[in-house]
């Protein structure tokens, strides 16, 4: 019995009221997107509650922490469209499974501590553009079709919808300040369904989207040939579901250990991640990842265990069994007014206040993985560029920090004493330190406030020893640690220079 709680994460901790309640206020809110998901990629609308629920369940129970939710996302999704139109849903069902089976393989061979090379700037910007997007994608349900054309809501109609937002918002806000015992944000979608039921108001609703009414899900083999051709189709797409998915997945958790001052297990998300994939490839889901919007929603709730995401799913699979009726009225302001909330809370206005402390490159940085977040709409791809160049800005400032410090000893012997990293961006400098022609016929290259980091470094090691052998001079190489003597004896067909072992010497090395 213990192992199932622990399982679980139900504690005497645990407010099972406020987990309930989350649960329920996130299911509200998943509802809308993931049908509008599934409209924008040409799935059937069931498709993407069949990935919500799916998806949501198997995380919230095996994923990496609790209080992430998961679902069927945009990001991952948008990727599905090409290949939609291409093949049908068929191989996109497929593609998905696939993809859950990569995410599986990653989290066996512990990858998901790649995720530490994500620079702070970096997430700065990612959260920062995320909010911008869960802002601006409120705005589309301030259009609507008139003679098949997509315009905005004018008059009366805008008039309402604006009202009963502003009036969700209000809510939101001032309810907190009377009582903390239920979640702001399901009260402001109760008041509001209430208000537009009883005084008959009429305003866009959830079933103007798509009807949410159901079965449950069945199982089903993606209908697709099982050969060498059809592979090479939905392996590309598998493997990008299955990064973006893991991104935003993996950056969410770690957004969540700092609002939460945990910390998950990114290695477990993975595998969590990919169990659901599958399950959604042969259960009719369009696939996911974990939410940030709906996560957000769901700590800003009160919760803080695997019991809200548990509750979601499953209240998300009793709507679409029992509940399409009632949900189907739903005022879509009420939503929309819950998601710009939302947004306000997950942009980091603090980012305002020490941008003018912070590098300039760090800043260009930021502000580079927001727009790129905003305009592509693609948060794997706006992560990897603000990475990339924190990376070619970290190896520029390094390579500037190689310096030697010179002497000749009572023997004659000339000592280059070297300080800082030597790899690719810094052995041009490194050669430039060394006068060959006006050197004695003795060097030794000290390393001990250095390391050769790379095949440029050994190459550029290489080079040295050339030029001192060619003017008939003797290069020895001294204090090398050992991940240093390693390189070099791999590389033994490139390179020949004289070591001088020094067993007193010792390299304080990180543990792993």
């Amino acid at each position: 019995m213990n192992k199932v709680l622990n399982l679980f994460d139900f504690t005497q901790k645990v407010n099972y009221k406020n987990e309930i309640l989350a649960g329920l206020t996130v299911a509200m809110t998943m509802i809308p997107e993931s049908l509008s998901f599934a409209i924008l990629a040409g799935f059937p609308p069931l498709v993407g509650l069949y990935a919500a629920f799916i998806a949501g369940l198997i995380t919230a129970i095996f994923g990496g922490r609790p209080g992430m939710i998961s679902g069927g996302a945009g990001a991952t999704v948008v990727v599905l469209i090409a290949l939609m139109r291409s093949h049908g849903i068929e191989y996109v069902f497929a593609a998905v499974a696939l993809a859950g089976a990569i995410q599986i393989l990653i989290g066996l061979f512990k990858m998901a501590k790649f995720i530490r090379l994500v620079p702070q700037p970096v997430m700065y910007g990612f959260v920062n553009g995320l909010a911008i997007i869960i802002f601006m994608s409120q705005l589309e349900q301030f259009k609507t079709i008139v003679n098949g054309e997509i315009t905005w809501l004018q008059g009366s109609t805008l008039y309402i919808m604006l009202g009963l937002v502003a009036l969700t918002i209000g809510i939101v806000v001032l309810f907190p300040k009377i009582t903390k015992a239920v979640p702001s944000s399901l009260v402001a979608i109760i008041m509001v369904f209430i208000i537009v039921v009883a005084f008959g108001i009429e305003t866009k609703t959830v079933q103007d989207i798509a009807s949410v009414e159901g079965g449950f899900p069945p199982f089903h083999i993606p209908n697709i040939p099982f050969n060498l051709e059809a592979l090479q189709i939905i392996l590309p797409y598998s493997m990008i579901v299955a990064a973006v998915g893991l991104t935003e997945g993996l950056l969410t958790l770690n957004l969540v250990d700092e609002i939460t001052g945990t910390r998950g297990n990114g290695n477990r998300e993975c595998i969590a991640q990919g169990g659901s994939n599958i399950a959604n490839g042969f259960f009719y889901g369009m696939g996911g990842c974990p939410m940030i919007a709906q996560t957000l929603v769901n700590l800003s709730s009160g919760s803080r265990a695997r019991l809200s995401g548990i509750i979601a799913a499953i209240t998300i699979l009793l709507i679409i069994l029992f509940g399409a009726p009632i949900i189907g009225k739903l005022p879509m302001a009420a939503l929309v007014g819950v998601m710009v909330m939302v947004a306000i809370g997950t942009f980091e206005w603090a980012s305002f206040n020490i941008i003018t402390k912070m590098p300039k490159h760090d800043i260009f940085v930021g502000i580079m993985v927001a727009v790129i977040t905003v305009l592509l709409h693609n948060l794997a791809l706006a992560v990897l560029v603000g990475v990339i160049i924190s990376a070619l800005v970290f190896a520029w400032q390094s390579a500037k920090r190689i310096r030697a410090r010179t002497f000749i000893d009572d023997k004659g012997i000339k000592h280059y004493e070297i300080y800082g990293p030597l790899f690719f961006g810094s052995v041009m400098t490194f050669q430039e330190k060394f006068k060959t022609a006006e050197d004695p016929n003795h060097i030794i290259i000290d390393f001990k406030e250095s390391r050769i980091a790379d095949m440029s470094a050994i190459e550029a090691v290489n080079n040295i020893t050339k030029r001192y052998s060619e003017a008939g001079k003797t290069v020895e190489l001294k204090h090398l640690s050992p991940d240093c003597r390693q390189l070099l004896r791999n590389a033994e067909s490139v390179i020949n220079v004289s070591i001088i072992e020094d067993p007193n010497y010792r390299v304080a090395v990180e543990s792993v």
